[in-house]
């Protein structure tokens, strides 16, 4: 095939991601100066379509960036009035007392938001600014220099056939090239993946942990909303099967944000992460909240929580990674969008000192020192121990010495523990079929629980079918030669989509299905396949998912 033929514009900064931190350094820039050329490209229909998260939201970021958000009308309404923490059995529950829990862990100040308005409206103070902000534009590839440094990407290529060849009515995209180009793609981004591997910027540090969050919007009874309230549980149903938890937060116009963390270091390849935050719905407390509601949206997407241990050297280049790109959670607290924030800060503010000395192409290592010695490095140290104790001992024993050496890092500044070490990778974690006895799971009753199709549908996902499937096996065969009989295929259960299903006929072999059509965007299939076979790379702009309020 003849090389492709594209037309180029030159920028300043390229920001791939319209979340919270390619935002903010969008919005830092244009502070810093405002004749900088900045464009932010985003793979979703619109500003907010992919943006999933709980969310509780620490302002620290917004007060940073912008002081008198309150001002500007930043969708921070609901500020949080109570915070509850429950260890579940199946039957009951037990309130774990407040006061023995170090202070990050209190969530007064904070509010429960909808990340997804937050984004737009952070997108509105960009374009205000002067920054372009281009929605539909996935970016599918990136540009090298001759040198080896990211120079720009390709974005808003449509068209292709299933095979990669150009259609009709194909249209090539173009290539922004950008004097330092900015990768704040959310958890597994396909090119921060590609930079991580080219430069070997993980070199030195933990693997990256992940767990995946599944969540659904319910409008419940007045009579039971308590508007501000969070509410935090852990153990039934998983209980020693894997680690994780929920959360319900009532926001306003009666709703409330239900939703389900499983870690994706689980062992037990018959576990069904989806049927197990179906499961929690039928939980006696969680049951009588939801009784008379109904569900309205649905969603799911990996999250990042190796922290500190893991966050991979973030700059090579011309190129920085921000945010989820990194890996800037704080588990305990489950929040991470003041961290995403606050990185686009520093990285804007790296960037725009290198421009001010005539620099281009090269690495930000201002951003890097700032981000690990300033306020997102001292957030995730003081906890760096509690998700590898989690790991290895388990929901009580981590509790308990996790809040010890939390206390110890908040009074001294030291942990006695030091720093724990992450194991295996997820993926690596899979055990081997035989040897786990498969789970026997309720069938959803369409009332508090929905099989996986029913609840896409609530998560207003389309993809154009003619496009390339944009999860890509390395070997075809591997599905049912090795991770069938050795792990019972696993990609049936773990995508909360249902985008993998193995088919059985009658006198056939049976077949691996990919419906790339229901994907979610999560990428929990490039972390947990044990045989690390999936490829997610983007589909082409504006597919995907087209969350409401999430």
């Amino acid at each position: 095939m003849a090389e492709i033929e594209r037309e180029s514009m030159e920028c300043d900064v390229v920001i791939v991601g319209a979340g919270p931190a390619g935002l903010s350094a969008a919005i830092r820039l244009k502070q810093l100066d405002a004749d900088l050329n900045v464009v932010v490209l985003e793979k979703g229909s619109e500003v907010g379509a992919h943006i999933l998260s709980g969310a509780v939201l620490d302002p620290c970021g917004l007060d940073a960036l912008i002081p008198d958000w309150k001002a500007k009308g930043a969708p921070l309404n609901t500020p949080v009035t109570a915070d509850n923490f429950y260890v579940l059995g199946e039957a009951g529950q037990i309130r774990v007392p407040n006061f023995p829990m170090p202070p990050l862990m209190n969530n007064h100040g904070n509010y429960i938001v909808s990340m997804g308005n937050v984004c737009r409206w952070m997108a509105e103070q960009a374009e205000a600014l002067g920054v372009e902000v281009f929605p539909g534009m996935a970016c599918s590839e990136l540009v090298y220099g001759d040198n080896g440094a990211v120079k720009g990407v390709v974005a808003g290529e449509f068209g292709k056939n299933p095979d990669g060849t150009p259609g009709d009515g194909y249209e090539p995209g173009m290539i922004l090239y950008g004097k330092y180009v900015f990768l704040s793609e959310g958890v597994r981004g396909s090119l921060a993946k590609e930079v991580i591997a080219k430069y070997n910027l993980s070199d030195g540090h933990c693997p990256q942990k992940f767990g995946i969050g599944m969540k659904e919007i319910w409008e419940i009874d007045p009579a039971k909303h308590r508007e501000g309230t969070v509410t935090h549980t852990m153990g039934w149903p998983l209980g020693s099967n894997a680690g994780g938890g929920s959360f319900i937060y009532h926001l306003e116009n009666n709703q409330v944000y239900v939703g389900f963390v499983v870690h994706l270091n689980y062992e037990n390849p018959h576990l069904f992460p989806y049927m197990e935050f179906q499961r929690f719905k039928h939980h006696p407390m969680v049951a009588e909240l939801l009784k008379g509601g109904k569900r309205v949206a649905y969603g799911a997407r990996a999250i990042s929580e190796g922290g500190y241990q893991s966050m991979p050297k973030m700059v090579a280049p011309g190129v920085a990674l921000l945010g989820c790109s990194v890996g800037m959670v704080n588990v305990p607290r489950i929040k991470g969008n003041h961290n995403a924030m606050l990185s686009g800060k520093a990285a804007a503010e790296a960037a725009h000192a290198a421009l001010q000395a005539g620099r281009e192409g090269d690495e930000l290592s201002d951003y890097e020192t700032e981000v690990r010695t300033g306020a997102i490095g001292k957030d995730l140290k003081r906890v760096r121990n509690v998700k590898p104790l989690w790991s290895k001992f388990g929901l009580m024993t981590s509790l308990a010495v996790g809040g010890f050496d939390m206390w110890t890092n908040n009074l001294f500044g030291f942990s006695v523990l030091g720093t724990l070490k992450h194991g295996k990778t997820d993926a690596a974690a899979t055990g081997e079929a035989d040897k786990f006895k498969p789970i026997d799971y309720p069938k959803p009753d369409g009332t508090l629980s929905f099989d996986r199709l029913t609840n896409v549908s609530f998560s207003f996902t389309n993809h154009a079918e003619e496009q390339p499937c944009h999860l890509q096996l390395a070997d075809p065969e591997v599905p049912i030669k090795v991770n069938l009989p050795k792990y019972a295929e696993p990609a049936q259960r773990y995508c909360p989509a249902g985008v993998y299903e193995v088919v059985s006929e009658e006198g056939k072999d049976p077949r691996f299905v990919i419906n790339f059509q229901n994907c979610v965007h999560c990428k929990t299939c490039d972390i947990k396949d044990p045989s690390q076979n999936i490829n997610w790379v983007t589909p082409q702009g504006g597919d995907g998912p087209n969350y409401p309020n999430m």
